[in-house]
């Protein structure tokens, strides 16, 4: 696009109103980051505010932030623009015990920790009625983190948790767990990508091994179950179904050279079936778990 082009402009504040240059200060003065068409903030950003906040820009419109995110120097939202209007600014809640009362509180017990007065959470977001509610940050003591959405103070739409061993799901919430569509990360390099329901693997899925091995089908509470695509690195295929975890039912192993065994599965082998060569001719047959030579 003629006259786009990427660069930093820095804010000045004028007797003639705000003002954009290419030279600055960031200790100082805004640092804008971005698509630049002719001399002009458009498009997308990152601007820099002195003290460490940051606001990540979606959309700048009408030269103002029009859908931009500002959150503070550890990442924590603390404010946001939508079609160009501040909608609200982040608080701050505690979870914890008052009086042997759980519930949000505005303030941190600051006093000696006891059963019946301690703080164990902290949210820090948009909140209505008192309740965290639309975008906000919640923090766990054991390192977990959760950023996403709220709805009358439990997690209701899309969000990102973050665990102290290294897991991440990416997707969405209802009613507080898991439910709909989302990803899982493991530390090992694992990945499932599919429906959630009840804060548990359920509906299709796809599961990735490191070694690029993959699962294809349906899960139920969290285990590979109904009819499935399992394939893996070394050219092996099993097609069929799956219940609790394991092959139970009609399938097909193929091996890589071509030669597969059909029939019916049991605790993950073949219990009666017929296994063939790979140019289609049966090698022998298997008959309540016995091999019957042809």
């Amino acid at each position: 696009m003629i006259g786009q082009e990427t660069g930093v402009l820095y804010q000045y504040e004028t007797s003639s109103g705000i003002q954009w240059k290419t030279f600055g200060d960031v200790k100082v003065q805004p640092k804008y980051k971005g698509e630049i068409k002719t001399g002009k903030k458009d498009g997308l950003d990152v601007l820099i505010y002195p003290f460490g906040e940051k606001s990540v820009a979606r959309e700048w419109k009408k030269r103002k932030e029009w859908n931009t995110e500002h959150a503070n120097k550890d990442g924590i939202l603390i404010g946001k623009f939508e079609n160009g209007e501040w909608i609200g600014s982040m608080e701050v809640l505690y979870l914890g015990w008052r009086n042997g009362e759980i519930g949000y509180y505005k303030e941190k017990w600051e006093g000696v920790e006891s059963e019946d007065n301690s703080d164990f959470s902290k949210y820090v977001g948009e909140i209505k009625n008192g309740l965290p509610d639309g975008q906000g940050t919640f923090t766990y003591p054991n390192g977990s983190k959760y950023v996403g959405e709220y709805k009358d103070g439990v997690k209701h739409g899309q969000g990102s948790y973050y665990y102290p061993n290294g897991d991440k799901y990416v997707g969405e919430y209802k009613d507080g767990v898991k439910h709909g569509q989302g990803s899982y990360y493991y530390p090992n390099g694992d990945k499932y990508v599919g429906e959630w329901k009840d804060n548990k693997k359920n509906g299709q899925g796809t599961y990735t091994f490191p070694d690029g091995a993959k699962y294809v089908g349906g899960f139920k509470d969290g285990l590979p179950n109904g009819q499935v695509t399992f394939t893996y690195t070394s050219g092996k295929k099993y097609v069929g179904e799956f219940e609790n975890g394991k092959r139970i039912g009609h399938g097909t192993h193929t091996l890589s050279d071509g030669s597969r065994d059909v029939g019916e599965f049991k605790d993950g082998r073949m219990r009666n079936g017929t296994s063939y060569y790979e140019n289609g001719n049966i090698e022998f047959k298997i008959v309540n778990g016995k091999k019957v030579k042809q």
